[in-house]
């Protein structure tokens, strides 16, 4: 029963984090600027990878392999959004405007 209940999480997790890392894919592609693409990478990409390390931690949880998973994915969620900030506050100290609706320049 136990070894159930652990496969659904791990397939929960799994099936979760995949998704925030497809909405992030969508964000890259279809968002308007710079400022808007670095927010869905960042953000969709530590929580689906958080996700999926954490069914990773859940389905091999006996062996000491699931702690080394637990450190991963205290580093993913400190670097991530301090690289993403980190690459937000380059491109504004460089002059990059963010997209505002209705400022787009005449050809």
């Amino acid at each position: 029963m136990i070894a159930i209940i652990v496969h659904a999480v791990t397939i929960t997790l799994a099936l979760v984090g995949g998704l925030f890392f497809l909405a992030g894919t969508l964000g890259l592609l279809r968002l308007p600027d710079f400022y808007s693409r670095v927010h869905a990478a960042t953000k969709c990409d530590t929580v689906g990878a958080g996700a999926i390390l954490l069914a990773l931690a859940v389905h091999v949880a006996p062996h000491p392999e699931a702690l080394k998973l637990i450190a991963l994915l205290v580093l993913v969620l400190l670097s991530s959004p301090t690289s993403g900030h980190a690459l937000a506050r380059a491109a504004h100290d460089t002059g990059l405007r963010p997209w505002r609706r209705g400022a787009e320049e005449a050809p």
